[in-house]
């Protein structure tokens, strides 16, 4: 068999130094020694190879909060984007435009309110637009694409409304056999109240919020009856000292995600690499880091990938690991200093590798610093540089795309 595509010698997640080929953009052999015979052979030797990484929570729009993943997938590994929440029954036909062209895999988390995040917050406080029927109805009828409900509970996003949206989600789920992501934020309603209607496989979003702190019996009872805990960092879903003890506690995330969106991207959270490292810096181990943005996302909704096994989609990620001491800072300008950090080296989605994109500029509405502008600039003529540049080495890492400079 002539493979498409070998990765050849690399650090194998989970199997050691292995090559791994793909064939028809999915995993078709993984050992060592493999024959040489592929279209295109990668010397990846010193390198981590990982399934395609799964960012529970991101959005991408449309709406006020939406990015355009394929800018940031091709130098993060993140070969699964969750939309969580952005489009609900009234908008997600734009949702599902806006993505129809992306590279990588955008399922979908159906927001209870049929109007989504076309706005900044506010989007449950007419219990009209939590259409319990309508959202089943929806649900059904894009079954490929949406994969579970999205309530977002805290006082500015529910008003007097309280707990009821939430309750409208979880019927929905109920109906369809889809879980739940909710979001906890600030009070009112309480987070005991949020966490009691919750039912097994179901997901709270932002679980190491400096705001929520979900650290009573509670959140004992919830993880008890099986509710996971997912990161979700964003602009304020994330504090170290809430984590490290929910850690001492045995709460550990089961998975980690950046809710990645416009106002997010430039700093606090970046990517998915850079919120692993942050879950590094407070304890956890690489391969229990690595398991909960693959394998866990991919639990967590049912959905393709996350494993290295034959016959899996050939959605993987290629990284360089430096040690170290990074300083890494959360949403209240705590910081800490990890261990160790992954490089993105490349990207595949079903074994075809993402090249470099230039992102759009930030929408008008984003508040940014001054650095944070600078950056902006200094990473556009970066990129542009790039693309003008001929690729070279098409057999192998030669021919890597610098990364692009950050936000501070």
């Amino acid at each position: 068999m002539t493979y498409d595509l070998l990765l050849a010698g690399g650090d194998v997640f989970g199997m050691g130094r292995a090559d791994l080929a793909v064939t028809g953009g999915r995993i078709s052999a993984v050992g060592a020694g493999l024959a040489r015979d592929a279209h295109t052979v990668v010397d990846v030797a010193g390198l981590l190879v990982t399934p395609g990484l799964i960012d529970l929570h991101t959005h991408v729009g449309p709406g006020y909060w939406g990015i355009d993943p394929d800018p940031i997938a091709w130098y993060s590994g993140v070969t699964t984007w969750v939309d969580a929440g952005s489009a609900g029954a009234y908008t997600l036909d734009g949702l599902r435009r806006a993505v129809a062209g992306a590279e990588v895999r955008v399922p979908v988390l159906l927001n209870i309110s049929a109007v989504g995040l076309a706005g900044r917050t506010g989007e449950s406080r007419d219990l009209a637009a939590c259409d319990t029927a309508l959202a089943i109805d929806t649900v059904q009828a894009h079954r490929e694409s949406i994969r579970g409900i999205k309530v977002r509970i805290d006082r500015e996003t529910v008003g007097e409304n309280g707990i009821e949206p939430l309750r409208r989600g979880c019927a929905v789920g109920d109906a369809c056999g889809v879980p739940v992501m909710v979001h906890i934020g600030t009070a009112p309603p309480g987070l005991d109240e949020v966490l009691g209607l919750l039912r097994p496989g179901d997901i709270v979003t932002h679980c190491a919020s400096g705001i929520a702190a979900p650290l009573g019996p509670a959140v004992h009872a919830a993880r008890e009856r099986g509710v996971l805990l997912d990161i979700g960092h964003g602009s304020g879903g994330f504090a170290f000292d809430v984590l490290e003890r929910q850690l001492a506690a045995g709460l550990a995330p089961d998975t980690v995600s950046t809710d990645l969106h416009a106002r997010s991207v430039h700093g606090p959270v970046f990517d998915l690499p850079t919120t692993m490292a942050k879950l590094l810096a407070a304890g956890l181990p690489l391969t229990e880091v690595i398991t909960a943005a693959t394998a866990g996302a991919a639990r967590a909704l049912r959905l393709p990938g996350g494993t290295l096994e034959v016959g899996a989609p050939a959605d993987l990620a290629v990284f360089r690991i430096e040690e170290g001491a990074f300083e890494v800072v959360d949403a209240h300008r705590q910081v800490r200093h990890a261990p160790l950090r992954l490089v993105n080296e490349a990207t595949y989605v079903a074994g075809r590798r993402l090249v470099p994109r230039l992102p759009a500029p930030a929408a008008p509405w984003i508040p940014l610093t001054g650095a944070q502008r600078a950056a902006l600039d200094r990473r556009e003529r970066d990129v542009r540089a790039l693309l003008a540049a001929p690729l070279v080495g098409a057999d192998g890492l030669a021919e890597q795309f610098p990364r692009p400079t950050r936000s501070p």
